[in-house]
């Protein structure tokens, strides 16, 4: 490979690594060519860009971009895909249920700015909310209290409504 190819693959990564918030390195080697296809379809329905690269090209990315990815030098050996993604849990659910068939296999993740290495870290990875879930719940727990005073308004009408209609009729 010329060069100037490398240059251009290198700058095609890191604008790509700068349109996502989030990032798993992944290994998919063993994965058959149908299976291949197939997570590729079901990335494509969950907004999830899949990228197979060379570490080294990955890291001369990493070195050109202004934050710190250092951390996950150590996860760059043997084969890499990379999963990049809007939502910070969409991936690690995806590979939580290809698991079943050992791949694809979780090397490292770039999620909200935090770095997690390792497979083990898949679980704790699918139980992270998305930005929508947690406005949600805020959302929800902000409703809380309102909707238990208009109960109680609404109970309370009713237990006076029928507290007078029970005294007139006696």
């Amino acid at each position: 490979m010329r060069k100037e190819d490398k240059g251009t693959i290198i700058e095609a990564i890191a604008e790509t690594i700068k349109g996502y918030d989030n990032f798993y390195l992944t290994n998919i080697a063993t994965l058959n060519a149908a299976k291949t296809s197939e997570l590729r379809r079901e990335c494509a329905k969950q907004e999830i860009k899949l990228m197979v690269v060379k570490n080294t090209l990955l890291q001369k990315a990493f070195d050109s971009l202004e934050g710190d990815y250092s951390e996950l030098s150590p996860a760059l050996k043997g084969n890499t895909a990379i999963m990049f993604s809007n939502t910070a849990n969409a991936p690690a659910k995806l590979i939580a249920k290809y698991k079943k068939e050992g791949v694809p296999s979780l090397k490292a993740a770039y999620v909200q700015e935090s770095v997690y290495l390792g497979a083990e870290n898949l679980s704790a990875l699918e139980n992270i909310k998305s930005k929508n879930e947690l406005i949600g719940d805020v959302i929800g727990l902000l409703q809380s209290p309102a909707k238990n005073v208009i109960t109680a308004l609404q109970s309370g009408g009713n237990t006076i409504h029928g507290v007078l209609e029970t005294l007139s009729k006696k």
